[in-house]
């Protein structure tokens, strides 16, 4: 069952259960620092505090504004579809395909909507991607986008879970920069949905400007 009040400032569980360590300091709760243990807290469903979500995406757009429209990936990777805010099915996929940085992980896109946890999804993903960011690509599905996940949960999940409409707005304004596409050892070119019929290369694509809005003419 989630939550129906507001996540607190000082700590945040996305159910019952043990909480995030209490009274961090002031610092503590504006900083993502990367570390191996705020990992493990969002192993365990917790929420991050407002604040700390903000850092974290802060921390994400600078590495995701640096890659291509289409990523360059090395195998061996584990590619894995739709997650939409299914929490056991992210842990399972762990579990069964080894945790990171053991193994690479191509995720193509739609992490959020559907589930009872897209925000809990979303949060590991992406701390997961600012601790190895050569291990794990996240690309854009069509559910990355400010329109869809106002139909399909998203933002209602982050009002419940928030209070408001912040969080939402702080991860939506995030995957504008998601990478489009990925192309593993230059052979197998992976994205979320089908092809625009005005894409004739791969060069198209990383012509794209991706910072924006999905449009649905491209």
């Amino acid at each position: 069952m989630e939550p129906s009040g507001a996540a607190s400032s000082e700590q945040v569980k996305s159910t019952s259960g043990p909480s995030v360590a209490e009274g961090p300091s002031a610092e503590d709760q504006t900083l993502w620092r990367g570390t191996d243990d705020e990992i493990s807290i969002l192993m365990e469903r917790n929420l991050l505090p407002e604040t700390k979500v903000k850092a974290l995406c802060n921390k994400a757009r600078e590495i995701l504004a640096q890659e291509e429209n289409v990523m360059q990936v090395r195998a061996p990777v584990t590619l894995c579809g739709d997650i939409h805010g299914q929490f056991s099915d992210l842990m399972e996929l762990f579990e069964i395909g080894g945790k990171a940085p053991d193994t690479n992980y191509l995720f193509l896109g739609d992490y959020v909507d559907r589930g009872l946890f897209s925000v809990e999804c979303i949060t590991l993903l992406l701390a997961l991607k600012v601790r190895w960011p050569d291990r794990i690509t996240l690309l854009r599905g069509n559910h990355e986008s400010r329109q869809i996940t106002q139909v399909y949960g998203f933002y209602d999940e982050c009002m419940r879970k928030y209070g408001n409409a912040s969080v939402w707005k702080i991860f939506t304004d995030l995957f504008d920069y998601l990478p489009i596409a990925a192309m593993v050892e230059g052979q197998m070119l992976c994205c979320h949905g089908g092809l625009s019929p005005f894409v004739d290369a791969v060069d198209d694509i990383n012509g794209i400007e991706r910072v924006r809005l999905i449009s649905y003419d491209l």
